[in-house]
């Protein structure tokens, strides 16, 4: 009990300097609220453009629609879709050999960089996501949600679409143990994530068989499933089977780069040795 009750203090020490780490980069964060913003309002008016051409698009009407885009600018970073959390530093990292000594330490590789990820997550929802959020509820007519439990339901898929975002991420970071260079993997993850999130389009707008599998891969658990619990459209019975969905996915992911972590560790062992 002891030793539990010391690890989750160790990781909610690693957090918790994660989320001061963050808070002293202020000029970025306030460029990044700019940004956020004004390519939210560019989106925002595209947008209505879209649905005047064709309205219900989705299911979802004008102003669903538009709280939709500025869903995903309040996400965008909180979840990662454009990477620039953890994967950088920690393929760095494998590259100079120094993860040998992360390894060697009495704490748990995945989960130290959940934990950081967890408090780089809860920074940016409230730096870079209540901010432009805000200013899209002030700029336009949003259809936000008038009680408290659709708010705790969307925060519940925030973090279950971090926690899926992290063991992909995760899973890039790896792949620098078996490659020079993990810049392409990274890459080529980022564009799928961009794409398959739903953060350039809805992916209920996505046609047939295209949509169908675009909503049932994990990356759709980072924006289009907190959106839709959001906006109310994932309620009973609905709104458990998408819990299970993320935490489905979550859970596999992270079995995987728990899979993957122990054989990098072994190499880096019989190396050392």
């Amino acid at each position: 009990m002891c030793v539990r009750s010391g690890r989750f203090r160790l990781y909610a020490a690693v957090a918790a300097g994660s989320f001061r780490r963050y808070a002293t980069y202020r000029i970025a964060t306030l460029a990044g609220v700019f940004t956020n913003t004004v390519f939210g309002v560019i989106l925002t008016y595209t947008y209505i453009a879209l649905w005047d051409e064709k309205p219900g698009l989705g299911g979802y009407d004008q102003a669903q629609a538009l709280t939709y885009v500025w869903i995903g600018q309040a996400l965008l970073t909180t979840v990662a879709v454009m990477g620039g959390g953890f994967e950088d530093e920690l393929m760095a990292r494998i590259r100079t050999g120094d993860i040998a000594i992360d390894l060697y330490r009495p704490a748990d590789l995945q989960a130290w960089w959940l934990a950081g990820d967890l408090g780089r997550g809860a920074f940016q929802l409230l730096a870079r996501g209540v901010a432009p959020m805000a200013c899209g509820g002030l700029l336009f007519s949003l259809a936000l949600p008038g009680d408290a439990w659709t708010w705790l339901a969307a925060a519940v898929a925030v973090l279950l679409g971090v926690l899926v975002s992290f063991a992909l991420r995760f899973l890039v970071a790896l792949s620098a143990f078996w490659l020079i260079d993990g810049a392409g993997v990274a890459q080529i993850a980022w564009l799928a994530s961009m794409f398959f999130s739903g953060m350039l389009l809805p992916l209920n707008v996505f046609p047939g068989a295209l949509g169908e599998i675009a909503r049932a891969l994990p990356w759709s658990a980072l924006v289009q499933v907190p959106a839709d619990v959001f906006l109310g459209r994932r309620t009973g019975t609905d709104l458990l089977a998408t819990y299970a969905f993320q935490a489905g996915w979550a859970a596999a992911l992270l079995a995987a780069g728990r899979l993957l972590q122990s054989v990098a560790t072994r190499r880096v062992v019989v190396q050392g040795g």
